[in-house]
């Protein structure tokens, strides 16, 4: 069959694509577009269709059916194919911002835990009790004096001897918590 008086055999490659896309492309597109909702998407459809026409040039030779539904029902083919694809995916979700990020492993923080505590033994009642207040219980220097019913000055000076002796403990142990 003849494509509007043109023979698909005489033509090669890029001549049989031109004209079909010069005579049908408008149309193909349309529908296309009307199918996809999305031009960009119809494009890639018309595009897939023009190099399976260019494969087949046979079989629009044969003289079954017009170019034409053959060209739209190769577009069909490939949107509905398209959809079960997708279909056939699971659905990428994205992940929420607020998420928190994942944490390392924590066996270090423990083993250094263990350590700072051990040491903290080796410390006097009144440095361990300074530390204690403004390092686990997070306590401000007022505050941690008032639990302890000292003066803020005094818990100050506990916890630069404390920290000092911790360190030097802690150094004598070859410790990484030291630094």
């Amino acid at each position: 069959m003849a494509i509007g008086g043109w023979r698909p055999k005489r033509a090669k490659g890029e001549d049989l694509i031109r004209h079909l896309y010069e005579e049908h492309g408008r149309s193909l597109l349309a529908y296309a577009t009307r199918l996809t909702g999305d031009r960009a998407a119809a494009e890639d459809v018309v595009q897939e269709t023009l190099v399976r026409a260019w494969k087949h040039a046979d079989d629009l030779e044969n003289g079954k059916g017009s170019v034409r539904g053959w060209l739209l029902t190769v577009a069909r083919n490939i949107i509905t194919d398209r959809v079960r694809a997708r279909a056939s995916r699971p659905q990428e979700v994205e992940e929420p911002a607020e998420s928190p990020a994942t944490s390392k492993d924590h066996a270090q923080g423990v083993v250094d835990s263990m350590t700072v505590l051990g040491a903290m033994d080796g410390l006097s009642p009144e440095h361990r009790e300074v530390l204690v207040e403004l390092y686990y219980r997070g306590h401000t220097v007022t505050e941690a004096a008032q639990s302890l019913g000292i003066a803020a000055g005094t818990v100050k000076s506990r916890s630069y001897y404390a920290l000092r002796a911790l360190r030097a403990v802690m150094q004598g142990k070859g410790t990484e918590a030291a630094r």
